[in-house]
């Protein structure tokens, strides 16, 4: 809390019509104190220039080598993820697995093992193993949701499965919800706030988590309860430009995702329709060999062939499945996480500006900012202090995060492509004219 200037106070620089970085911090006191050094904003903010003015290079520097690659898995090799290790000392390991159906009276469904291995204080033990359930995930999130109200929490992999389409209980969806809740834990697990909340702790620990949610449990933490919404009443002048930029990011990069989502999705549907026919196709070549002597040796390479393209046109279509579209869905519901802690932001400034306005309207001389209005000040700064961190750490991941997801997605189309160029290679020999034995 700030230490009680005297006088009525004056409305946030945030307020205003420059950037948030260009104006003092509202709760340092009025003297001639510098400010440190001034935030700039995330390249990833920054329009990128067009590929055409760049060198064609990978993005850790590395020239891009255009002649044919010599093995399937070149690529990979050739790349090296400089940026993967943040240096920081881990003491918390969170891994989900060994998905089990469980069949009762009411209902069926699928609960996780969630395994966790600590050194720290918090913990009574140095490992846990307990069996979690899709809603105990949920209950988590609204947990964190709800008490770290200034901090961007992780999405969970969607509830909703539209039935008939969608096989809950199916090999490949459970396997896919998994790797989307392990992603999730261990998001929470890297973050330097989420990781140490109470509820987190109790997730990971407690044996029987629906007794302890029947509890009610009151263990909000100081910032949660203070940080109490009112859905009406306040707008907000204007956000300030550096929130306003972050805004407008997220709008742009949601819109891109969900197009390049569609998209592949309907790639992969066109794919999976050319793989039917293929498998047709192939089997026709065969057939017909039976009927021609002289041809039979030929067409039924070609059938071969035709199979072997199938094969390879089937993996990479589970790889697109399984890896890249989960990706792009995970960040399309980070984006609208982000708007919504975004939006809480910009609420608790309008609660301060309106605040700021009552006091200025009374004529009475206060001797100092009223309580309530240093508090909701206090509320803004935090705000956009873990913002502005969970942002720059939000833009980190997702660097990496595409970066391994587009190189996979260019290696895969390299073996695949190197697949059907080898099975068609192969019977070229068959084709060739051979000489006549006498």
């Amino acid at each position: 809390m700030s230490g009680g200037a005297a006088g009525t106070p004056k409305p946030l620089p945030s307020s205003g019509p420059k950037s948030l970085r260009e104006m003092p911090h509202p709760l340092a006191p009025s003297s001639s104190e510098e400010m440190g050094p001034a935030l700039t904003p995330s390249p990833d903010l920054l329009l990128p220039r067009s590929i055409a003015d760049k060198d064609l290079s990978l993005p850790n520097g590395t020239p891009v080598d255009t002649s044919s690659p010599a093995s399937s898995s070149s690529l990979l090799n050739r790349l090296q993820l400089d940026d993967d290790l943040d240096g920081e000392t881990r003491d918390l390991f969170v891994t989900v697995d060994d998905p089990k159906k469980h069949v009762c009276t009411m209902e069926t469904y699928i609960t996780y093992r969630v395994t966790t291995k600590t050194t720290r204080a918090e913990f009574d033990l140095p490992e846990y193993s307990v069996r979690r359930r899709y809603q105990d995930f949920d209950w988590l999130r609204n947990k964190l949701e709800e008490s770290q109200p200034t901090h961007l929490i992780p999405p969970l992999p969607e509830k909703f499965v539209v039935k008939g389409v969608v096989d809950r209980f199916s090999e490949e969806f459970v396997e896919t919800r998994r790797k989307a809740l392990d992603k999730f834990l261990k998001r929470i697990t890297d973050h330097p706030v989420l990781s140490f909340n109470e509820h987190f702790n109790v997730f990971l620990t407690a044996k029987d988590l629906n007794a302890y949610k029947k509890q009610g449990m009151a263990l909000l933490s100081k910032v949660g309860e203070s940080v109490k919404y009112v859905t009406g009443g306040y707008k907000l002048r204007s956000r300030p430009l550096e929130f306003a930029a972050i805004g407008e990011y997220l709008d742009t990069f949601s819109l891109k995702l969900g197009t390049i989502d569609r998209i592949a999705q309907r790639i992969i549907k066109e794919q999976l329709e050319y793989l039917v026919e293929l498998r047709e196709y192939g089997p026709v070549y065969s057939t017909w060999g039976g009927l021609e002597v002289e041809l039979s040796e030929p067409l039924e390479g070609v059938s071969a062939c035709i199979g072997n393209c199938c094969t390879a046109l089937e993996e990479l279509s589970e790889d697109m499945t399984e890896d890249f579209l989960p990706v792009l869905r995970e960040y399309i519901l980070y984006s609208e996480s982000m708007k919504n802690v975004l939006k809480k932001r910009d609420q608790v400034q309008a609660e301060y500006e309106a605040k700021l306005e009552a006091v200025a309207l009374k004529k009475e001389d206060r001797p100092k900012v009223p309580t309530d209005v240093e508090t909701c000040q206090d509320r803004v700064e935090c705000f956009n202090a873990d913002l502005k961190a969970d942002m720059e750490r939000w833009q980190n991941n997702k660097r990496q995060d595409f970066r391994q997801l587009l190189m996979g997605m260019a290696d895969k189309n390299i073996q695949y492509y190197e697949k059907c160029l080898t099975a068609w290679e192969s019977i070229i020999p068959l084709l060739q004219d051979k000489p006549e034995t006498k």
